[in-house]
């Protein structure tokens, strides 16, 4: 399976974003961080993802007569490469965008079920701004966004953190 096909994929972004920060979990803890993926197609998409090469395990123990694996994400190797970006046909865009709209609403319905969910206190938000940019402007937006999130792509869990989901889209909505 190629890195396109193995990233995009509902389940499989979600699980790639349940292990940010650098976490360790185990099967089991990951199935409680996405509640509502039944624990086969979690168990599956976790295979699918370790044998790639994606997921590392990092540890084993015996519980009830079972191995339980703690696994790591391999950061480094979730990323789809600019050559492959480049080779995707439209179809493989628009199979992505859908896989990855699909996380996206899973993921914020999942948020919007948990009992504490306060979207005004959490700061959510989910606004679309048009916004009209020649090639140079663009480019230079979008390394100044790279920059920034760049400086907090390695936070790791703390006191005080919270896992937040930031999904930039960006497309033309007009014909150039």
């Amino acid at each position: 399976m190629d890195m396109v096909d193995l990233l995009l994929h509902p389940v499989r972004i979600r699980v790639v974003h349940a292990f940010a920060g650098g976490r360790t979990l185990t099967t089991a803890e990951l199935g409680e961080h996405l509640p509502d993926v039944p624990k086969t197609t979690l168990y599956r998409h976790v295979g699918i993802l370790a044998t790639a090469g994606l997921l590392e395990v990092i540890g084993e123990q015996r519980v009830h007569g079972a191995v339980e694996r703690t696994y790591r994400l391999d950061r480094a190797r979730t990323r789809i490469s600019p050559q492959e970006a480049a080779a995707m046909t439209i179809d493989d865009h628009r199979h992505g965008f859908a896989a990855a709209m699909a996380a996206l609403l899973a993921d914020f319905s999942a948020y919007l079920d948990r009992p504490d969910a306060d979207p005004t206190a959490d700061m959510v938000g989910y606004v679309q701004i048009p916004l009209w940019l020649n090639k140079e402007e663009i480019a230079a937006m979008a390394e100044q966004v790279r920059t920034m999130l760049m400086s907090k792509i390695d936070n790791t869990p703390e006191l005080g953190r919270r896992l937040y989901l930031l999904s930039p889209i960006l497309f033309p909505i007009d014909q150039g």
